[in-house]
């Protein structure tokens, strides 16, 4: 394991630093030299001679292509490729020099033929994975094709890495160069003609010298399945000789790693018989390997991707126990109802004056023990009504209760709060009943409810809460969604931790909602318009959807964030929320993304569900005279969306 301890759980077939070898007919000499002498995890090799031209071998007077064999490397006949190709440590890569574009037509008529042979020969040696080269040009068309017939042939289960630059060498700099061209147009492009193919993913070309950071992070948001860096970019230390990788660029390796992209050394032959003759000595690319190890070392790895629906009715026991251990969440609440007591009752009056405070949603005890343990600190009585409605949540309550001896400070109701007639008027209400996105899990509507039996000068914590959209590129999610087909999944907002995204401009508010709210002609209904600029920095990049997030104001300057600005690391009992859209958004440099997002609240909601299957269609229709509320929202420019979600549809919450 080259690359440092990758800790439990972590399969033989897991890679992360491989190389790029040239062509070589002893297969099992490469293997050899570079696996077993270097220490690499994989190698990137190709499976024919680069230099072969079918045209070099055509009768002029012929039009077909001569079919005698081509110079492969070793046949499976003498190589185990069943074994090698299960451990995933040898991938095809394709001759750099096909032009499947070219006007020249031996060239695009030899560049076609050599890239069918290869992927058929890559995949007869059961390879799980082929490099392409760079599209060349600026028209990709013709190219994009084949791939995509490869793509979405009978039998392929192949992933297909194109090799895209990102940043310039240094021969880039002559006069009549490409550099100025965005490579993640090229990209785009190039999946676009092939249909967002989740088997089409990226091999980043790093070059010596990197775009700007902005653009640089919407690859994180790209289906990228490794980088390859060459041996070029490293730096010597003029003391010690020691091999080195600029700054910037040991960021960039740092953030792939933690999302656990494999990394490819490239630019050095080595020898295969030499190396192999010089049994222990020093390997040429231990240098190469030492820094990436160096840097692999000191990631912080991100958690995978969770995605599930926003919760309806009950939370689970499992969710539950997780909340509990978040003491960032419980500790603040503490404080605002520190705060609370402290202002509600004078330290004159704080003997015998006893606070009457309803937590909304008790759960399984967390906010009682944090309203108890305020009123211990500060002195102050307190009498606590515990609401819940969730009959399995309150049997683990009662327990709780009984455990710390509160059977007389603390009373359970097992009712909906918005139905329960309190025996008396409540000082302080505490509730925790915010949803990813604020006020998706009906918070407003609850706590509404609740304040008739609250004082006039009474207490809310939260007091508000504002909702935040900003726009993601989220490659993933857009295949998992399109995967399914159904509108029902490709425009349901979801929970997510999110992971391989790229966040595109700053956030923004949406939707506030205070409490106690007096006015009982204000609607919880909301409508608003956001434009987003596009920084000139970025790029152009692809809209998938936009994550949500809230911040709260439990009381005074006691405040919870999950907006990424103001979000403490050590808060995790919320995820953001994934408002996808249908059909991926086109935004270039500086251009504007305009946004629409509604809040609906009707009690003659309709949803329809269509569903396709076996050619016949099932038409599903929920009558329901309960009142519902649900989030519509669409993209307006630089092109127009669909109204996602339109009468709520696919996704929404049943009051």
């Amino acid at each position: 394991m080259p690359l440092g301890f990758r800790g439990e759980g972590i399969t033989y077939t897991a890679r992360f630093c491989g190389v790029e070898t040239p062509f070589y007919f002893n297969i099992k000499e490469t293997i050899k030299t570079y696996i077993v002498h270097g220490d690499f995890d994989f190698v990137v090799s190709p499976l024919m001679f680069s230099g072969h031209s079918p045209s070099k071998d055509r009768d002029p007077e012929v039009h077909n292509l001569d079919r005698r064999l081509y110079p492969y490397a070793e046949t499976d006949i003498n190589v185990a490729w069943a074994q090698w190709a299960k451990a995933g440590i040898v991938v095809a890569k394709i001759c750099p020099w096909l032009d499947l574009d070219s006007e020249d037509e031996n060239v695009r008529t030899d560049s076609e033929a050599i890239l069918k042979q290869q992927i058929e020969w890559a995949s007869y040696l059961s390879l799980k994975a082929c490099l392409l080269p760079t599209p060349k040009g600026n028209s990709c068309a013709n190219y994009a094709r084949c791939v995509n017939q490869i793509l979405k042939g009978p039998k392929n289960n192949m992933q297909l890495l194109l090799r895209i630059p990102i940043g310039m060498s240094d021969n880039d700099y002559s006069p009549r160069s490409n550099a100025s061209v965005d490579s993640w147009q090229t990209w785009n492009s190039f999946r676009v003609l092939c249909d967002h193919h989740n088997l089409l993913t990226i091999a980043l070309d790093i070059k010596r010298v990197l775009p700007p950071e902005n653009s640089l992070k919407r690859w994180y948001g790209e289906p990228v399945d490794a980088a390859i860096l060459d041996t070029d970019i490293f730096l010597t230390k003029a003391r010690g000789n020691t091999t080195y990788l600029p700054k910037r660029h040991q960021k960039l390796i740092a953030d792939l790693l933690d999302h656990n992209k494999p990394i490819i050394i490239s630019g050095i032959k080595v020898p295969i018989d030499a190396q192999s003759a010089a049994g222990s000595k020093r390997h040429p690319l231990r240098p190469y390997l030492d820094q990436v190890s160096n840097v692999y070392k000191q990631r912080n790895p991100l958690s995978e991707r969770e995605c599930r629906e926003p919760f309806r009715n009950f939370s689970s026991a499992l969710s539950y126990e997780g909340q509990a251990t978040d003491s960032l969440k419980y500790t603040e609440y503490e404080r605002a109802i520190c705060k609370a007591l402290l202002d509600r009752v004078p330290n004159e009056k704080a003997s015998f004056i006893v606070t009457v405070l309803v937590v909304v949603g008790a759960g399984r005890g967390s906010l009682v023990f944090a309203s108890l343990k305020a009123a211990e600190i500060t002195g102050r009585k307190l009498k606590v009504y515990a609401v819940e409605k969730n009959p399995q949540t309150v049997i683990a309550l009662d327990e709780v209760i009984k455990a710390n001896n509160w059977v007389d400070i603390v009373f359970i109701v097992t009712s909906d709060v918005r139905y329960w007639n309190a025996p008396e008027r409540a000082d302080i209400l505490v509730s925790d009943l915010l949803g990813s996105f604020g006020d998706n899990e009906l918070s407003p509507e609850s706590l509404d409810g609740a304040q008739r039996f609250l004082e006039k000068d009474g207490i809310s914590i939260p007091s508000s809460y504002t909702s935040f959209l900003q726009p993601l590129t989220a490659s993933k999610s857009y295949q998992i969604a399109k995967a399914r087909k159904y509108i029902l999944h490709s425009e349901s907002a979801c929970v997510v931790k999110l992971y391989n995204v790229a966040r595109l401009a700053p956030s923004q508010q949406v939707f506030t909602f205070t409490h106690p709210k007096w006015f009982d002609k204000e609607s919880n209904e909301r409508y608003k318009k956001l434009q987003f600029e596009i920084p000139k920095d970025t790029g152009s990049a692809m809209v998938h959807g936009f994550a949500g997030y809230f911040n709260m104001t439990l009381y005074k300057d006691v405040c919870l964030a999950t907006e990424p600005s103001t979000k403490k690391p050590d808060l995790f009992s919320w995820f953001p929320m994934f408002f996808p859209l249908r059909m991926p958004i086109r935004v270039d440099r500086g251009s504007i993304l305009e946004v629409h997002f509604w809040r609906c609240v009707d009690s003659r909601k309709v949803g329809f569900l269509f569903l396709f299957l076996h050619f016949m269609l099932l038409i599903w229709i929920a009558l329901c005279n309960l009142k519902q509320v649900w989030y519509e929202w669409c993209v307006t420019s630089p092109s127009s969306s669909p109204i996602h979600n339109c009468n709520g549809r696919s996704c929404w919450m049943d009051l």
